[in-house]
Parts: C-alpha cells; structure tokens; sequence
C-alpha cells in the first residue's frame, strides 16, 4: 500500500547535525559492528577529514586494512588506480562525489559497480555535490549517503544521511 511504501522511505532518512557526524554515525555503528581483521577499507585521498577520519579510527579498532585510492596528477581516478585499490578483501568503499579540495568528481557509477562485485558497502559523500547536482539515491546504488542542509542555502544544524534498507 502507499502508506506502507511511505514509512519504509521515512525509515531511509536519519537526520544529524553535520555530515561529519553523519559519516561517524555509520562508520562506528556499521563499520564497528561489521568489519574484521581480513577485510579491506578502499578511502580515497582526496577525502574530506570527516571521511577519511572516521575509517582509519575503524580501521585500527577492528584491525581491518585501510586502503588509499590515489589519484592522478590531474585528481582523476583511473582504471589503473581502481585496480590498485579494489581486491576480494574491499567490504567498504567510502568517497566523495565530488572532491572539496580539487572540486573535481568522482567516477562514482564505476566505483559502485565494483564494490557491488565484491558485496562491499559504500559511503558516498555528497556535501560537495549536493547543491549543483540532482541526487537520486537509488540510481546510484549507494548504501549510505550523506550531506548538509547549508550547502543546499537551509538552516545550518541540519544533515540528512540516507541509508540503504538493507546495505549490501
């Protein structure tokens, strides 16, 4: 029913303060709870600190393997560096859509089809993104999302982060 169908989006959308805490939301709860010593982190370094942060903490705490996705010279991500990062070990892939340092995005469609071989989570932040491009969740197949509604000229104080009903 259409009612049904509207509590189970409302069950999508957790409200925050920030998107920095929304991205320590999901790193200490479903990193914390679902991560092991065998299993590899893929984080890219063009990362926010509120990104990249959060998981190298995980990281240390579960004994998972962090590992840095560089990027070219000119900030794009290659074929050649996505080989690098990716292997059977990737269980959480955590980008940005579009880079606050080089303002460049990133290939999220390809990141997310190879995460999605290997049924790893992905964190997507969207802070950067968020005011000069539509978000379409669902298109994107991401299981986490999150940015601030400042950035989209709302209130400050306010974030939405989005999650999956069932993250890979």
């Amino acid at each position: 029913s259409s009612a049904a169908s509207d509590v189970y989006k409302r069950q999508e959308i957790i409200f925050t303060r920030n998107t920095t805490e929304s991205l320590n939301l999901v790193a200490y709860s479903y990193g914390l709870n679902n991560l092991c010593p065998e299993d590899e982190i893929v984080v890219s370094i063009m990362e926010h600190h509120s990104n990249m942060l959060p998981w190298q903490m995980v990281a240390r705490q579960t004994g998972a393997k962090l590992i840095y996705l560089e990027c070219e010279k000119d900030g794009s991500l290659s074929e050649a560096k996505l080989d690098e990062a990716f292997s059977d070990k990737t269980r959480l892939v955590a980008i940005t859509q579009v880079s606050n340092v080089l303002g460049r995005p990133t290939p999220v469609e390809e990141i997310v089809r190879r995460a999605r071989k290997r049924n790893a989570v992905v964190v997507l932040d969207a802070a950067q993104s968020s005011p000069h491009m539509p978000i379409d969740v669902q298109k994107l197949d991401v299981d986490f999302l999150a940015f601030s509604g400042h950035k989209l000229m709302g209130p400050m104080g306010i974030c939405l982060l989005y999650t999956s009903p069932e993250p890979t």
